[in-house]
């Protein structure tokens, strides 16, 4: 029988720097109809939902939009406004034509075949941790396996990884603080994609570049190049540089707390369940979410949301609702009925590159375990450093002891 972690349970509260300060202001107020109110950092209050229900319902609500939050001077997190092309930008009927262009090649069937790529690198990586001095495991490997994995699948020259990485990183830290500096990386790595799908840049046969540019007449209709360009950079950042984020912070949480580590080596199988606890529980940056204007009127437990109404559903405090989820802040992989956790999304904006993503959390986790059942960090985990930006938060390095 495996070993768990019930007698000794793990809470969040016991891993240090994991939950983010938020990039909004709470304030001390609510709207007329008894919503409770925040400040984005673009100087706009808005509504701030933050029970599970009422969370889901605005997700899925077709009528509640993006595209109306992305202009010039509009509530946001982010200092500056994104292209209207990108998926996350779309709303309905706009977004399931995109949508279902891509659908197909980003389920859980169509990243399959990328298996086979992601058990190379991360095979190269375990031997690169076997072979150091001094092993990192985000240096060594995860900061490598999303992106090597990302340029079969796209179809993009890893020699091209220098040129666009460092900006994409700088792109998703998306600091207000040198606002010109990060328009010019931004368009630098938009820019880039831009090249590969008007084939200014060269692509690798076979890669989904390469298909969705000879393909783009499936969808009606046919798909331009704004539109495959604004697919393409979502993915390029997202399955990258989001998974990177997200997998370095699971295994630091579960290094942090090693009766978690000692489950996870003693039962390897546990992996896609840890997986799914950790990520209900650890948001991407300091937001969870994009804001919404409501296209209709929405009866949430605070109260109205009148149509018009500009929300933010925080995803990430939905994921800790006690409603959704008994002992909302407990590692629990053993859960049996918790609700489905929102962290990528739900409804029209669910996350495309969800599958992809488990798949890889899933596999490093798995045979990290398997590898080094002993593993542990070689230092306090209060000492590891941290990247903090708006939708890229994650430690820049992982020191630890084979």
């Amino acid at each position: 029988m495996p070993s768990t972690v019930t007698s000794a349970a793990v809470t969040v509260a016991d891993i240090p720097h994991l939950d983010p300060v938020p990039a909004f202001t709470p304030l001390d107020e609510r709207s007329p109809e008894g919503v409770p109110l925040i400040l984005l950092p673009s100087g706009h209050k808005v509504m701030h939902l933050t029970r599970y229900a009422d969370v889901h319902k605005v997700l899925t609500d077709p009528a509640s939009g993006r595209t109306e939050t992305n202009v010039e001077d509009g509530p946001s997190f982010l200092p500056t406004v994104m292209p209207k092309e990108l998926l996350l930008n779309l709303d309905a009927p706009h977004h399931a034509r995109v949508r279902g262009f891509v659908s197909a090649d980003y389920s859980a069937a169509g990243t399959e075949r990328l298996r086979p790529v992601l058990d190379r690198v991360v095979d190269e990586g375990i031997e690169r941790l076997r072979r150091s001095e001094s092993p990192d495991l985000f240096s060594d490997l995860v900061d490598r396996v999303p992106i090597a994995v990302n340029a079969h699948f796209l179809g993009f020259p890893i020699e091209d990884v220098p040129y666009f990485r460092p900006s994409a990183r700088i792109v998703q830290i998306a600091s207000h603080e040198d606002v010109p500096d990060l328009v010019e990386h931004f368009y630098r790595v938009y820019g880039y994609v831009q090249d590969l799908v008007t084939g200014a840049r060269p692509v690798t046969p076979g890669g989904l570049i390469e298909r969705f540019r000879a393909d783009r007449d499936r969808a009606e209709p046919p798909m331009d190049d704004a539109e495959l360009t604004g697919i393409f950079f979502g993915s390029l950042l997202g399955a990258d540089q989001n998974v990177v984020s997200v997998l370095t912070k699971s295994l630091y949480a579960l290094l942090s707390a090693p009766a978690l580590w000692r489950r996870l080596a003693d039962d390897p199988g546990v992996a896609p369940r840890l997986a799914e606890e950790l990520i209900r529980l650890i948001p991407l940056g300091t937001i969870s979410a994009f804001p919404r204007v409501a296209g209709r009127d929405l009866e949430t437990s605070e109260g109205l949301v009148p149509a018009g109404s500009v929300l933010y559903p925080d995803a990430f405090a939905a994921n800790r609702d006690p409603e959704a989820f008994a002992d909302p802040l407990t590692v629990d992989p053993d859960r049996t009925s918790a609700k489905r956790h929102l962290q990528f999304g739900y409804g029209m904006h669910h996350c495309m590159g969800a599958a992809l993503a488990r798949m890889e959390i899933v596999t490093v986790l798995t045979r990290l375990a398997q590898e080094f059942p002993d593993l542990s960090l070689a230092v306090d985990p209060a000492e590891v450093p941290w990247d903090n930006g708006t939708v890229l938060r994650r430690p820049t390095s992982l020191p630890v002891h084979l």
